[in-house]
């Protein structure tokens, strides 16, 4: 199997951890000489901060700090390692860069120095020479020394430096110089023995004309002459399929079901612009789109569709199972339901929801005009104006949430009219399907999935209440991936299906 960016791209992984803290680092300054002293610290400080981005990124890189090191890059970097590998550099996604990296650095140990750095400054521009001496080590590999120049161009992006442009300038090598490919056939070798264990099939479907990636989980007995009952599973907003989503899809695989576990419009692989534009009324579409895809699969039994939904994910996957009965059964874990008083407790009070809403609304009017996204942090403990708040570990944990197909730092602005909007609480008269709602007193909204599992109009339905010592809303994150959680989720949620499907 071909590692995820190419065996060229793969070459590039090298040369981009530095050790933290060496005193032989410094900065060679181009100041324009000023008629003041503040200005000249300005220059100065604005020549550190530059500096810094790289140190962080390359840090990141070598503690495996992926999140980290992705937030560094701007969401497309031109990469030139052709002094090192002969191949003419090119264009890359960021989050297509950062995962062929973890892949291959998945056991390979690096240790990487930077030194004389040269940063010079024009505008909203910027371009930073480095010395770099780089090794590299793996069980059963010979080591690999190599040393030269980096050239990073970066650019003021909404107030922050983002790295555009890579290049190294290749001085000298030592040891194996096969070492890279040696290392991605390690990689690779492991990568199609999980996959094999986990029996994911990607796929692509279109919703309203628009392509959108999943990832289709196989039970591990998979029959190709059998059909199977199948799951759509949607995660909590602004996340992608590698998260909360694929974990219950896996976890549903394992009892026998299909699950499907997609990319929904705007976000991660699958097309849809603007970039992480949470819009509910579009991701209702994509859920009942994927009803049509699957239902167009010969393995899929088209009589036996569920829908699975985790936290906004729920949301989105009630209302769509309200408006097409080919949904036949729902399950719901850790649902976030709101309507308008509720939006209210969130995010500050009237005043608060209206500022954001007229946010988005001038975001809106800006991006049909210009083609300008106004973008900010998905998740942050320092900037209020993020559109998570707080110290949420799931989302800010490289272990948990924080993963490089995630974008921490990108929320459309534009999002908060549809988000602060849209309410679900109606489309509970119109459920038919049989539905179970898991839930508790220390997620989010308890009372609101109460009041909402009153009104579903079918009969056969189910309220499981698990018990926490969390307060609200903090238990809701151990339904993202915490064992105790998640199997008792999948425990309950697949004997419904076996049953209601």
């Amino acid at each position: 199997m071909k590692s995820t960016i190419g065996k060229r791209k793969s070459l590039a992984i090298c040369l981009l951890s530095v050790l933290a803290g060496l005193p032989s680092i410094s900065v060679a300054t181009e100041v324009v000489a000023t008629s003041g002293q503040s200005t000249w610290l300005a220059a100065m400080q604005q020549q550190a901060e530059i500096k810094q981005v790289i140190v962080d990124m390359v840090n990141a890189i070598d503690t495996k700090q992926w999140q980290r090191a992705q937030s560094s890059f701007a969401d497309t970097v031109f990469v030139d390692y052709s002094s090192m590998s002969g191949q003419a550099g090119s264009n890359v996604a960021a989050t297509e860069l950062i995962t062929g990296w973890r892949n291959l650095l998945v056991q390979v140990e690096t240790h990487h120095m930077l030194s004389n750095f040269e940063v010079s400054v024009k505008g909203d521009s910027a371009q930073v020479f480095s010395h770099v001496y780089a090794s590299h080590s793996a069980s059963g590999i010979e080591y690999w020394d190599i040393f030269g120049r980096y050239i990073h161009v970066l650019k003021n992006i909404n107030g922050r430096w983002k790295i555009i442009e890579m290049t190294l300038q290749t001085q000298g090598q030592k040891g194996n110089l096969n070492f890279l490919q040696e290392a991605s056939q390690m990689s690779q070798t492991k990568q199609i023995q999980s996959e094999n264990t986990r029996a994911i099939k990607r796929i692509e479907f279109f919703s309203e004309g628009e392509k959108v990636a999943g990832n289709l989980y196989l039970p591990k007995d998979y029959d190709t002459s059998k059909q199977y009952p199948t799951v759509i599973v949607s995660g909590s907003w602004t996340t992608v399929k590698e998260q909360m989503a694929g974990l219950y899809a896996d976890k549903l695989a394992e009892q026998g079901f299909i699950a499907l576990a997609f990319d929904f419009r705007n976000f991660g692989q699958s097309e849809g612009e603007p970039r992480f534009f949470e819009n509910p009324t579009q991701k209702v579409t994509d859920i009942r789109n994927a009803v049509t895809y699957l239902q167009s699969l010969a393995m899929v039994d088209k009589n036996k569709v569920g829908a699975l939904g985790i936290c906004a994910g729920a949301m989105y996957t009630l209302i769509a199972a309200s408006q097409d009965n080919r949904i036949q059964s729902v399950v719901t874990a850790a649902s976030w339901l709101h309507d308008a008083e509720a939006v209210k407790l969130f995010y500050g009070g009237e005043a608060g929801v209206f500022e954001k809403i007229t946010q988005a609304q001038q975001a809106k009017r800006q991006y049909q005009l210009t083609g300008d996204v106004a973008y900010i942090p998905s998740i942050s403990t320092t900037d209020k104006s993020a559109a998570m708040y707080g110290a949420y570990d799931y989302y800010l944990n490289p272990e948990r949430g924080a993963i490089p197909q995630w974008s921490d730092d990108k929320f459309a602005v534009m999002s908060w009219e549809g988000w602060l909007t849209i309410d679900p609480m109606p489309s509970a008269q119109a459920l038919k399907a049989p539905t179970l709602m898991i839930h508790s007193d220390g997620a989010v909204l308890p009372d609101y999935t109460k009041h909402y599992f009153a009104n579903i109009a079918s009969e056969e339905k189910k309220l499981h209440w698990m018990e926490t010592d969390l307060a609200s809303p903090y238990h809701q994150f151990n339904f993202y991936d915490q064992d105790v959680e998640v199997n008792e989720s999948i425990a309950q949620a697949s004997q419904w299906f076996a049953t209601h499907l």
